[in-house]
């Protein structure tokens, strides 16, 4: 048990309780430390050296037992919504920052820039799956696992972990899991209480990831897929269960087997499903109810009419037969939409419609609730009534029209902040296209605005692969260090949903709404 001095905790003026917050971030850091002993086991058996990531792991828990220590959790458990939001967005500020340590303190020459290291841990935490590395083949094995297992822990969330695993987040752990697992619905319980909701939700979580990576093992033990081994496997069922994309190979998927890639749009499909209601289909058998869930509905039909874009298009071209065109058209389609990033063809010489298609795709992303990033598809449906309703009170202007999902009403603070994420969504990605192309044309590079766009909009929706240069083949070595540090600023940004960051930037969050102080 910890004594601690008896003191009054640090606030804002608002009553953000900073002593709070910050202890529930070292609670997280201090979690994380450990973490990095698995690629330290791994460096062992690969003949690799495991020190940085010993040395890392102890850096890491270190400064979160110092910031444990520091700080007052007499509260702790009585995180309200500032605080949820401040928690969040620095988690995902600075556990990058640690994981960008065996980066540093490695031999990984690709990686020795402060700001690539960063740029590589964002992507790998957030689940974008950039990368600036030109060369994947050539880095270590260990590090090729701490790039996947950053993907894997990002995906479902650390802060949801969080939840199911520290023992003073009760009351509290609800704010944050909401802040986490952010949409414009209230969290469902799967439980009496939401820590073994979080624990369910990492439960199944954990499930997908065994079944994916023992069945692509199974393809390389039965010779389906002669190049795949256990490593292999591993890594990409965590990069397609947390919809991350990073790959342990060049050429992404390019180079798998056809099974392997079938086997892997099922696993992203499924993946891309909001965790709740896949918990209700697995485990609860609720197949009649989750049928009926119009998120699902207009997440299936998106990615079939995208598919079926991209095909027309391949198929237009010519020069690949239909087998291998509805196999690859199809891995792109739910791969964008998904937000994973994984490729298997070179889509950016498919033309011009398959750019529009994969970039508008971009924008949709998978449901909420689940390991996807983007907008997610219950707010374009959410604004498609919106919209709808306008136009009918419009013409009728006595007429009342509730928007409903599910048929159920959504209330109007739901459906303002659906349109304020939106809006806010679409001002991050005009601005980060915006200081690209600034920076782009001040260092007289060579990246036109199309692939800035691109850039701006895989960040910003954790996609990671983009076009040009930054293509599902590329890197984003090319980018100058102002330009990287703009899109790992969008994939925080993209990764926490914006309003936290942009709530910490607003005066009366810290001030309280009438200026005085508690």
């Amino acid at each position: 048990m910890r004594h601690r001095r008896s003191r009054r905790p640090r606030r804002g003026a608002s009553g953000v309780d900073v002593d709070a917050a910050l202890d529930l971030v070292g609670g997280v850091l201090k979690w994380l430390g450990p973490a990095f002993l698995a690629p330290a086991a791994v460096a062992v058996g690969a003949g690799e050296p495991p020190w940085p990531f010993v040395l890392a792991g102890a850096i890491t828990s270190a400064v979160g037992i110092a910031l444990d220590r520091l700080t007052d959790d007499r509260h702790a458990d009585r995180i309200g919504p500032r605080e949820g939001f401040l928690v969040v967005a620095l988690v995902w500020l600075l556990v990058p920052a640690f994981g960008a340590l065996p980066f540093l303190l490695g031999d990984v020459p690709q990686l020795s820039s402060p700001v690539d290291a960063y740029f590589e841990a964002m992507s790998g935490f957030t689940a974008t799956g950039a990368t600036v590395l030109g060369q994947i083949d050539g880095v270590g094995q260990a590090m090729l696992f701490w790039r996947q297992l950053s993907h894997w822990l990002g995906g479902m969330g650390i802060i949801v972990l969080a939840v199911a695993v520290l023992p003073r987040l009760r009351v509290g752990g609800r704010r944050l899991l909401q802040a986490e697992l952010a949409g414009p619905a209230e969290i469902e319980p799967l439980s009496a209480t939401i820590r073994q909701t979080a624990r369910r939700l990492w439960g199944l979580y954990v499930g997908l990831s065994v079944v994916a990576t023992l069945v692509l093992a199974a393809l390389g033990w039965l010779g389906l897929d002669r190049t795949m081994n256990f490593f292999d496997a591993f890594s990409y069922s965590t990069s397609a269960v947390a919809l991350g994309g990073f790959s342990p190979r060049d050429g992404s998927a390019s180079t798998l087997a056809p099974v392997t890639q079938w086997v892997l749009c099922v696993t992203m499909l499924i993946s891309g499903i909001n965790f709740l209601r896949l918990f209700r289909l697995l485990v609860q058998r609720q197949v009649r109810a989750v049928s009926r869930d119009e998120e699902l509905r207009l997440y299936l039909a998106l990615f079939a009419a995208a598919a079926v874009l991209l095909l027309v298009e391949v198929l237009a071209d010519g020069g690949i037969g239909i087998g291998t065109a509805v196999r690859t058209t199809t891995f792109q389609a739910i791969s964008t939409m998904t937000t994973t990033g994984l490729a298997v063809g070179n889509y950016t010489h498919w033309g011009a419609l398959a750019a529009m298609t994969l970039l508008l795709l971009m924008f949709i992303g998978a449901s909420a609730g689940s390991t996807g990033g983007s907008i997610k598809v219950v707010r374009h449906l959410l604004l498609f009534r919106i919209v709808r309703r306008e136009l009918l009170t419009a013409a009728h202007t006595d007429m009342v029209v509730p928007v409903r999902v599910n048929g159920v009403a959504v209330d109007e603070r739901s459906l303002r902040s659906a349109i304020g994420f939106v809006a806010l969504y679409l001002l991050t990605f005009a601005l980060g296209s915006l200081g690209l192309v600034i920076v782009a044309r001040q260092a007289r590079s060579g990246l036109d605005v199309f692939e800035a766009i691109g850039a701006s909009a895989s960040c910003l929706g954790n996609v990671g692969a983009g076009f040009g240069f930054a293509g599902p083949f590329g890197s984003y070595a090319p980018f100058s260090d102002l330009s990287k540090l703009i899109l790992t600023l969008q994939m925080w940004m993209g990764r926490v949903e914006i309003i936290p960051v942009m709530i910490l930037l607003t005066p009366s969050f810290w001030r309280g709404p009438g200026g005085g102080r508690s």
